[in-house]
This record gives C-alpha cells, sequence and structure tokens, in this order.
C-alpha cells in the first residue's frame, strides 16, 4: 500500500500534520511518482501556505482514485520553506537531491522563489510558483519555470486603475525591502500619472522592526491623500497600528496577503478602518471553480485556485509527455494548457481525454492557464475588497 508521504511539521508551539492519504495501488502499478511541494507553512506566508498544500493534494487524491498518471499513483515530498530564502534552498537541495523529484511546487514569497530557482534550474528540475516579482521571469530559468500569480506590472497596473478610481491623486508608497517592491512602485506611478496622479512618496522598510513611525513621518512630508501599503502581514499591522497611533486617518490599500481576515481579527476595528485590499481572482464563472467548489467543500480563493493550477497541469503534462521529468514538463507544458485541444477543466477529466487521444486545453480555476515564453500568466481578473468594522467587505471584480 503507498501513501502520500506523511510528514510532521513543529515550529515553535504550533504542530500542523500535512497529509495526502491515496488507496491502495491495484496490481501491476509502477512506483508511485514523487512531486516536491516548497511552500511556507510558518512564517510571512504561512496563512497562506497550508491552503496551498490541502488544494493541491485534493487533487492528488482524486487522481490517485481514479488510477493515477502512466499508471502509477502521486505521491507528495512536503518541505517548509519558513518564508525563509536560506531555510528554502536548503529544503529544496533536500528535494531534489534526495527524493529526486522532478517538480517544486507552491513557493510563495518573491525572495524564497529568487533563491530557489537557480537550484531548480540548475538541476533541471520544473518549478511552479505564485509569486509575482518581475525580476523571476527575467532569471534565466531556461524554461524551468511558470508562474499563475499575475507579475508585478500587471498587479500594479490594475491596482493604480482601482486608486484613481477612488479619486485619490497623491499616493505615498510604504512597503518592505523585497524584490517586488521598487518594481511595484514603477508600474503604480507610471499608470497613475496616466490617471492625473502620482507616486509622491516611496519609503523602503525592513522587516521585523518594532515601528515604522519614522517611515510613516517621512512619508507624511509629501501631504499624500491615499496610503499604498507593500508589506506583509507581520510589518502591516504594525505599519496600521502606528498610523492609528499617529492618527492619521488616510485611506489606504494593501495586497490582500497582507491584512487576511486572521489578522484583521486580531487588532481593533478602529486600527484597519479605511483600508482597501487587492488580489488576483479566482475565475468565479468558471467550471473549473465549480469542480474545485465541489471537491473542496468551498469556494477557493486565489492561493487554492492557483495551487490547484499548478498540480492539474503538471499532472496533465506527465501524462501527456509520458514522461515524469523536469525537462518533459518544461517542453510539453504549454501543449496541454494552451492551443486548439479540447478545453478541460480538471486533471482528472484531462487525463480521460488524453487517454482517449486526444489534445487538451487545461482552463485553470485561476483563468485560461496560458504562459509567454518566460513563464508569466497573460493575464487575470482581481477581486477588490474594503475592511470595514474589522471585517473583510467584497467591492468588485474587475
Amino acid at each position: 500500500m503507498t501513501n502520500t508521504t506523511r510528514r510532521s511539521l513543529v515550529k515553535g508551539a504550533a504542530a500542523m500534520t500535512v497529509a495526502a492519504a491515496v488507496p491502495s495501488r491495484v496490481s501491476g502499478q509502477g512506483e508511485a511518482l514523487k512531486f516536491g511541494i516548497l511552500t511556507p507553512l510558518t512564517g510571512a506566508g504561512g496563512a497562506d501556505g497550508p491552503r496551498m498544500l490541502k488544494a493541491m493534494q485534493a487533487v492528488i487524491e482524486e487522481v490517485n482514485r481514479a488510477g493515477g498518471v502512466l499508471g502509477r499513483q502521486i505521491e507528495t515530498v512536503v518541505e517548509d520553506d519558513q518564508t525563509n530564502p536560506e531555510a528554502a534552498v536548503r529544503a529544496a537541495r533536500k528535494l531534489i537531491e534526495v527524493d529526486k523529484v522532478p517538480v517544486i511546487m507552491g513557493t510563495w514569497a518573491s525572495a524564497v522563489t529568487s533563491a530557489v530557482a537557480p537550484v531548480c534550474w540548475e538541476s533541471k528540475t520544473f518549478l511552479c510558483t505564485v509569486s509575482g516579482a518581475d525580476s523571476i521571469t527575467q532569471l534565466p530559468h531556461q524554461g524551468y519555470l511558470i508562474r499563475t500569480q499575475p507579475n508585478s506590472k500587471l498587479q500594479a497596473t490594475s491596482h493604480a486603475e482601482f486608486i484613481a478610481g477612488l479619486g485619490k491623486k497623491r499616493i505615498a508608497v510604504i512597503g518592505i525591502q523585497a524584490p517586488f517592491a521598487l518594481a511595484t512602485k514603477e508600474h503604480l506611478d507610471n499608470v497613475l500619472k496616466t490617471k492625473g496622479a502620482s507616486v509622491v512618496a516611496y519609503l523602503i522598510y525592513e522587516k521585523d522592526k518594532p515601528t515604522y513611525r519614522s517611515e510613516i513621518d517621512q512619508a507624511m512630508k509629501a501631504d499624500p491623500d491615499f496610503l499604498y501599503l507593500n508589506g506583509y502581514a507581520p510589518d502591516t499591522v504594525v505599519v496600521l497600528r502606528d498610523l492609528f497611533k499617529a492618527n492619521i486617518n488616510l485611506a489606504k490599500f494593501a495586497q490582500s496577503y497582507a491584512v487576511p481576515q486572521k489578522t484583521l481579527d486580531t487588532i481593533p476595528a478602529e486600527v484597519s478602518a479605511g483600508t482597501f485590499t487587492g488580489q488576483p481572482s479566482a475565475d468565479i464563472d468558471g467550471q473549473a471553480f465549480k469542480l474545485t467548489t465541489q471537491r473542496l467543500g468551498f469556494e477557493p480563493d486565489s492561493y487554492e485556485a492557483q495551487a490547484t493550477d499548478w498540480v492539474s497541469l503538471v499532472i496533465l503534462t506527465v501524462a501527456k509527455a509520458k514522461e515524469a521529468t523536469g525537462t518533459a514538463l518544461k517542453d510539453n507544458v504549454r501543449k496541454i494548457s494552451q492551443g486548439s485541444g479540447q478545453k478541460v477543466y480538471s486533471a482528472t477529466e484531462g487525463l480521460a481525454v488524453l487517454a482517449a487521444g486526444k489534445d487538451i486545453n487545461y482552463e485553470g480555476v485561476s483563468g485560461p492557464c496560458d504562459f509567454t515564453d518566460i513563464g508569466d500568466i497573460l493575464g487575470c481578473r482581481f477581486r477588490y475588497m474594503e475592511v470595514v468594522d474589522g471585517k473583510l467587505k467584497f467591492l468588485k471584480i474587475v
């Protein structure tokens, strides 16, 4: 009997067991395929990593129940990247050199992905990520990388249009030192200028400081009418508290991962008042979204949607290539995700169509999984929310 890898991860006082049980393999099946999952189960990305992991495991369980791929069951080898580049590189090397996985899925922070990507392309290991910094796909990864997350330009363009739509003209950017920070600021400014607005202040801070009051004071010297907070949840909470203590009541924007409901529940409602959030949106009208909702038992958010797409793309590409190697994934992923093949909306559906000798075009939960030559997603929709009385209130999808 083969079970998907079970690994207990303990960080501090918290313990989390991650597993994807699979049924006994039928007689005659070959050795199980191992897929690597490297995602933040702890650290700044610890709110998103576990959900992405469960979404991937749900697809694998469904495929294994249907007989697996290439007559083999799928196992996952799971590692916590801790939202830390050094820890992530160690874990990636273990997955590649010890576990011999052909693919690593799940990196979240741009700094982590930037550190792990060279380890992957040097070993010809395929990498699927949710990191958005422009610089990632500009690395010489030789095709061993795709991301379903829109890059900084796509994100900043949508954010700027949203902010301009609020009638704001003078935007101060206060963000963490990270690969996506500078590119985001530049794209924001370029788009805002076409709307009669601009970035009037740009302050970058280091993580894990007890206060960011000095950065806030510097930004306020430019007399902004709106604040763009470009950080992660732990530091964004500190910024919000400092703004409240300073009696600065400007409206502000943050990425959804910086102010998730879990974080909002830990701070007074008046601290988060006036905050808008944005995130890439799952394709809520699509067939893949409906199927994934049935599989999970709830509607997937953006990260769960993208995680579902990574593992589905990998499984279908392995079936198409009839080979589970990083190079086979690199050479064939676009053959099953874009083109004139029959549209399919899940890994199991796609496997059946491929088995019938037909070409497929996987349409994902996060949207059409169409990639540029360097691995960028071509486009997506965005969901905007407003924090009202400490709760996230849906505004619109564009």
